[in-house]
This record gives C-alpha cells, sequence and structure tokens, in this order.
C-alpha cells in the first residue's frame, strides 16, 4: 500500500445519489419558475453543496433562498434517498480492501451535511467503516473546492496529508484534494475524465473494482 490513509469522497464515489439529489432539485427549481433542463442542474450543482448557491439560485428564481425552502429540499432529498439509492458498483469490496491495508485509516470527507452523509452510508452497508471518520464541509470555515475539510479527516486520522490519497469525482472536490496537498485519484465512471484532468488529478479510473491495485495493492 503506497498510502497512510485514503479519504473518500461520499456522493458519486461511495454512492450513486448525484441523479436523486439533482431530481429533487430540479424538481423544486422548475417549482420556483427556474426553468432549466436536468442537465443543466447537475452541471450547475453537482460537487456543490446546494447552500454555497444561494446566490445563483436566487438570481435565477428571484426569490430568496430561506431556511423554510432548504429544510424542505433536506425532506424530499433524504425521502428521495431512503426510496432510491444505490452503492457505487463494487464500492464494498474496495472500501473493506483499504480500510485493511490501512489497518482502518479511512475517512468519509463530503461537501454535504452530516445528516444525509450518515443517511446514505447506513443505506449502503458502509456506515461502520467510516462510523467515527465522517467529515462535513459544512462543519470547517470554507467547504469544496478549498483544501479545508481534506485537511481536517487527515488531521483526524493522524496522517499526513501528502501520503493521503483522496478519492473524488468532481471537478470541484478534485480541486480540494489537490490543493490540500493529497495525492487525487479521480472516478469518472461515464466519460474519459477529461474534466478531473484539466484541474490536475493525478490518476484517472473507471471503476472502483481497479481502485486498490492503483494505490498498491496486489
Amino acid at each position: 500500500m503506497n498510502f497512510q490513509a485514503v479519504l473518500f469522497d461520499c456522493d458519486g464515489v461511495l454512492v450513486d445519489s448525484e441523479p436523486i439529489t439533482n431530481g429533487v432539485l430540479h424538481t423544486m427549481f422548475n417549482e420556483l419558475g427556474w426553468a432549466l433542463s436536468k442537465a443543466e442542474c447537475i452541471a450547475l450543482f453537482v460537487g456543490h453543496a446546494v447552500i454555497d448557491r444561494k446566490e445563483l439560485i436566487q438570481a435565477n428564481t428571484g426569490k430568496p433562498v430561506t431556511e423554510e425552502w432548504l429544510a424542505g429540499f433536506r425532506d424530499r432529498r433524504d425521502a428521495a434517498l431512503r426510496a432510491q439509492l444505490l452503492a457505487v458498483p463494487h464500492i464494498h469490496a474496495t472500501v473493506k480492501a483499504l480500510h485493511g491495508a490501512t489497518q482502518g485509516s479511512i475517512a468519509c470527507a463530503s461537501g454535504a451535511d452530516r445528516g444525509k452523509v450518515r443517511l446514505q452510508l447506513g443505506k449502503v452497508d458502509l456506515l461502520h467503516y467510516f462510523d467515527s471518520q465522517i467529515y462535513s464541509g459544512y462543519e470547517v470555515p470554507r467547504n469544496k473546492p478549498h483544501p479545508d475539510i481534506y485537511l481536517m479527516a487527515a488531521a483526524g486520522l493522524g496522517a499526513d496529508i501528502k501520503r493521503c490519497a483522496v478519492v473524488e469525482d468532481s471537478s470541484t472536490g478534485a480541486t480540494a484534494g489537490i490543493a490540500s496537498g493529497a495525492t487525487v485519484f479521480g472516478y469518472a465512471p461515464h466519460d474519459d475524465g477529461a474534466a478531473l484532468r484539466a484541474v490536475g488529478v493525478h490518476h484517472v479510473f473507471h471503476s472502483m473494482a481497479d481502485l486498490p491495485r492503483l494505490m498498491g495493492i496486489h
């Protein structure tokens, strides 16, 4: 194993949640009169916490993003996740292998709120691997694309960030990982990973089954 610790993003890396969350967002934006397409919604919001896009939402809907609206979004999102969420293919075997190779030195560092992360990991039976090492971008001064969450996760594991691997699927998250000083592995299951390479990702891969080998587990 070439790394002291492995720091995983959550959405799109551990769980296939992005289509579900963005489906709820797309519906709610259309209810507010912002008639963007599903593809546009994904392009604008994947890799970002909704609260961090508040100004964009307000500019396009002409309506304030209130706590009530955000609470409604979280309720509808969580209901959809409970009903539909699946794990990323091959992630259980990969997490098990990396957990063993690092003697448990793995963490989940997500830009999402802690409640969502725990709900999702519990739903797909991954929570026991990460239970005490979950980090939320809502709990650091600056969320992704800033490096704060990855620096906090490495510190929480007692690891040198320069000896950590970060696993990300979005340009926003990958930028955070690179800025932290970690080695970033970019998961690109649906394309060639050009957007990840463009922000400086060190290794692009297309199946979670390949990740342990790429990290030096044979």
